[in-house]
C-alpha cells in the first residue's frame, strides 16, 4: 500500500470502499459506547471523537484501511483521571497526548515496535479476540428468547449470504434485516437506544477550561503520557496486522504523526482521545476496504448516522450488532496458533500464553504487550547467554583461553565460572578472537578475571582485541589492565 500513490489511495474501487467503512461504522458503535461507560463520559464524548479520528487519520494516517477510534485501552487510561478531576482535565490530556504523538513520530520512536516478537503479537490479537467476544457475554445474558433467535438469525446472515453474494457485505444485510423484523413484528429485545443516549447535533470547537498552570500540567502529563504511548502501541500493532493481512507496507511514522493530529483535533472538538482499533479494522478488511475512503467513510457515515439517522439507527437491535462482534470476533483470532502451540519451541509458546493471559485478566492490551516483550528479552537473553563457550588448551607452559559467543550481563558469570585461577601454567593468555563484548557488565567480569590471575601471580594476555568487536573494552576499561 505504500507503493500506492495518495490519490490512489483513496479512488482505489470507491464503491467496495463505502460499504466496507459503513459496516466498519455498526461495528464502532457498540464498543464506542461501552468504552465511554468506562472512561466515565457520555457516549456523545466518544462517538464525535470517533467521527473526527476516523475522518482526520484517512487524510494524515500512514495505514490505508486501518480503522481508529475511541478505543478501551485508551479509556482504561483515562478512567481515573475523569474519575478523580473532571471531563475538562481529560480534553487537555488529550491535547497533549495528541502533541506527544507527533513528538514520538518525528522522533521515529516507532521503530521500537521492531522489539515486539512474533508470538507477542500473536498473543495480542488472541487476547483481542477473547475480550472482543467477552465483551458480547452480557448481551447475551439475561435476554429475551426472541434476542438469542435474532442473533442465530444474524449469523447464518453473515456467513452464509457471502456464498450467494458480496455485492454488498452480509454485516450491512444483517442490520437491515433484523430491523426490519423487530420494527414489523415488535418484540422484547434491547436496541442501540437502550445502551446510551446518542447525539443529535454536531461536535462543537472547544478548548479545556482550566488554568494552565504548573499544578494542572502536574495532574494532567503523566496520563497524558500513558495515553500517548498506549495509543501508539495499539495502533502500531494493529498496523502491522493489517501488514500481514494485505501483504503491503503502510509508513509506521506517518502513523504515529497522524494519529497524533488527530487526537489533538479530538481534543478541540470535546472528544476522549483514540487510536487504532484492530476489531474494526479486521472488519472493514474482511469487507473490501483497504484504501483511505473506507476509513473515512466509518467516521463520515457515523455522522451522518448519528445526526440525520438518529432515530432509525435508534432502532437497530443490540442482537445485530453482537452477531457482527462475534464475527469479528472469530475472524480475529489467529486459530492456527493453537496447532502452533504443539510444534513451536515451548518457550514461545508461553510468551504467547502469558501476553493473552495478562490481556485478559487486567483488560489493557498495553500491558500484555509489556509483558510479553519482557518476557522475549529475558528468553532470549537466556538462550544467547548458553551459546557461550570457553575451551582451554596449555603449551609451553602458557594456558590459553578461547571464548566463542556473545559476552552481556547474562553470559558473564559463566565466562569467569570456566576459569580456573589455581592452574600451574605461570603465563595465561585470554583469546577473544570469537568473542563479542556488549555492556559493562561483560567489561568489569574480564577485568576482574584478569586482576584474579594477576593476584595468583600470572602473566596475563588479552588478544583478539579487535576495536571493531570490542570498542567498549578500549572505551569503558583502562587499557593499562590488558598487556596486548
Amino acid at each position: 500500500m505504500a507503493s500506492d500513490s495518495y490519490i490512489q489511495q483513496w479512488t482505489q474501487k470507491p464503491v467496495r470502499e463505502i460499504l466496507a467503512g459503513m459496516v466498519g461504522t455498526f461495528a464502532l458503535i457498540p464498543e464506542v459506547i461501552a468504552f465511554s461507560y468506562i472512561a466515565g463520559v457520555s457516549p456523545a464524548v466518544s462517538l464525535f471523537a470517533s467521527f473526527v479520528i476516523s475522518v482526520s487519520i484517512a487524510v494524515f494516517g500512514g495505514r490505508p484501511g486501518m480503522i481508529s477510534g475511541a478505543a478501551g485501552s485508551v479509556a482504561l487510561v483515562l478512567a481515573p483521571l475523569v474519575h478523580a478531576h473532571g471531563l475538562q482535565y481529560m480534553l487537555l490530556a488529550t491535547l497533549m497526548a495528541g502533541g506527544l504523538q507527533v513528538i514520538f513520530g518525528l522522533l521515529r520512536l516507532h521503530s521500537l515496535m521492531r522489539f515486539v516478537s512474533s508470538e507477542v503479537r500473536t498473543g495480542f490479537v488472541n487476547a483481542l479476540a477473547i475480550l472482543i467476544f467477552s465483551a458480547q457475554v452480557p448481551q447475551m445474558l439475561g435476554v429475551s428468547w426472541q434476542t438469542h433467535l435474532l442473533i442465530i438469525i444474524g449469523l447464518v446472515i453473515i456467513y452464509l449470504l457471502p456464498r450467494l453474494s458480496r455485492a454488498i457485505p452480509s454485516p450491512l444485510i444483517c442490520i437491515i434485516v433484523l430491523t426490519a423484523i423487530t420494527i414489523i413484528h415488535p418484540m422484547p429485545v434491547r436496541t442501540i437506544a437502550d445502551l446510551g443516549a446518542l447525539p443529535t447535533g454536531l461536535p462543537q470547537f472547544t478548548l479545556p477550561q482550566l488554568p494552565l498552570n504548573a499544578e494542572t500540567l502536574a495532574i494532567t502529563f503523566p496520563y497524558a503520557l500513558a495515553v500517548a504511548a498506549v495509543g501508539l502501541l495499539e495502533s502500531l500493532m494493529t498496523a502491522s496486522v493489517v501488514d500481514e493481512l494485505t501483504d503491503t507496507h503502510g509508513t509506521p511514522q506517518k502513523e504515529c504523526t497522524g494519529l497524533g493530529i488527530s487526537n489533538i483535533f479530538v481534543g478541540l472538538f470535546g472528544g476522549i482521545a483514540g487510536c487504532g482499533m484492530i476489531g474494526q479494522t479486521v472488519g472493514n478488511l474482511r469487507y473490501g476496504g483497504r484504501g483511505r475512503l473506507s476509513t473515512f467513510t466509518a467516521g463520515a457515515f457515523l455522522l451522518l448516522l448519528m445526526v440525520v439517522l438518529h432515530p432509525w439507527v435508534a432502532r437497530v437491535p443490540v442482537a445485530a450488532l453482537v452477531a457482527i462482534m462475534i464475527m469479528v470476533s472469530v475472524s480475529t483470532f489467529a486459530w492456527g496458533s493453537l496447532k502452533d502451540l504443539f510444534h513451536h519451541p515451548k518457550l514461545t509458546s508461553l510468551v504467547m500464553l502469558v501476553t493473552v493471559g495478562v490481556v485478559v485478566l487486567t483488560h489493557n492490551l498495553a500491558a500484555g504487550v509489556l509483558v510479553g516483550v519482557l518476557l522475549s528479552g529475558l528468553f532470549f537473553a537466556w538462550h544467547t547467554a548458553r551459546l557461550v563457550q570457553v575451551r582451554s588448551t596449555e603449551e609451553h607452559d602458557i594456558l590459553t583461553y578461547h571464548i566463542q559467543g556473545q559476552i552481556f550481563f547474562a553470559s558473564a558469570d559463566l565466562m569467569a565460572e570456566a576459569m580456573t585461577y589455581t592452574t600451574h601454567a605461570h603465563r595465561v593468555t585470554l583469546d577473544l578472537s570469537h568473542a563479542r563484548f556488549w555492556d559493562i557488565t561483560a567489561v568489569q567480569a574480564l577485568e576482574k578475571i584478569v586482576e584474579k590471575f594477576r593476584k595468583h601471580g600470572k602473566e596475563v594476555t588479552v588478544c583478539g582485541l579487535d576495536h571493531a568487536q570490542h570498542g567498549i573494552l578500549t572505551e569503558q576499561s583502562d587499557e593499562k589492565a590488558f598487556t596486548i
